[in-house]
């Protein structure tokens, strides 16, 4: 196999994700309602019940819907991870992953390069909704966009390759929609997506110690501090730990049969 052959191949599964994805509009349209309805309505809300504004680790004054925005992003990512490694599924069983299994290129390849699909497909959705963030005085400068980028990346790798774990270690297909509910809602609503961790420690420490310990905390946090061009260091050593081992395990569990 020469080198030719992977680029062939890598550029053909990521036309098709994106050609698939564009072609399915209300999919585009629900991840796009989904956390802007979450930022008009809880922004709303917990600037009634906390305040005008907050103070971010980084000694500067926000209001809610700019606290807010990072943690929709990461939901966004979260979703379509998910989402894909659905579809994952349903094409490693009849769709167009049996076909690419069949290929004689390396099956770690051909997995990376769908992860690495659905990791752009998570940067154009995040950037659409924070251009459309912007009516509601959500306000990112230039620099802060293209900083987010490979954060966004980072983020959107790992939550498709947890996704993509999931999906070897459930047998049933109908299991899957189940298991994907309880996958997300703990990680989103226990970590700082929608509420800073020194809240939350007020409230009770036990759930404080989830939510620090909760690894889409820190995709959020890494996300907060690079959409204002800073860099939380501890936060992209643990996303990107974490990153590492859930891809390996994931391209170590995958098997083509499993599913059936």
């Amino acid at each position: 196999m020469t080198f030719d052959h992977y680029r062939y191949c890598f550029n053909g599964i990521v036309k098709r994700e994106l050609l698939r994805f564009f072609q399915q509009r209300t999919r585009l349209l629900s991840a796009l309602i989904r956390p802007l309805l979450w930022l008009v309505v809880f922004a709303a809300g917990f600037r009634a019940a906390l305040g005008v504004s907050i103070m971010e680790p980084y000694g500067t004054y926000i209001t809610y819907q700019q606290y807010i925005v990072p943690g929709l992003c990461c939901m966004i990512v979260l979703f379509n991870g998910m989402q894909s490694s659905l579809s994952m599924v349903y094409d490693r069983e009849m769709g167009s992953m049996k076909v690419l299994l069949m290929s004689p290129l390396p099956r770690p390849f051909l997995l990376l390069s769908k992860l690495i699909a659905t990791a752009i497909l998570s940067v154009f959705q995040v950037f659409i909704f924070l251009l459309l963030a912007q009516v509601v005085d959500v306000e990112i400068t230039l620099i802060g966009y293209l900083s987010a980028i490979p954060a966004i990346f980072m983020i959107a790798f790992f939550l498709g390759a947890l996704g993509l774990l999931l999906s070897n270690l459930i047998k049933q297909l109908e299991n899957f929609a189940g298991v994907m509910n309880f996958v997300i809602f703990p990680l989103f609503f226990l970590s700082s997506a929608l509420y800073p961790l020194w809240k939350m420690q007020e409230a009770s420490l036990y759930l404080y110690w989830l939510c620090a310990y909760n690894p889409f905390t820190h995709c959020v946090e890494l996300m907060r501090f690079a959409l204002y061009n800073q860099i939380n260091l501890n936060a992209l050593l643990v996303v990107f730990s974490v990153t590492v081992v859930t891809a390996f395990f994931a391209l170590l569990s995958f098997r083509p049969r499993r599913g059936r």
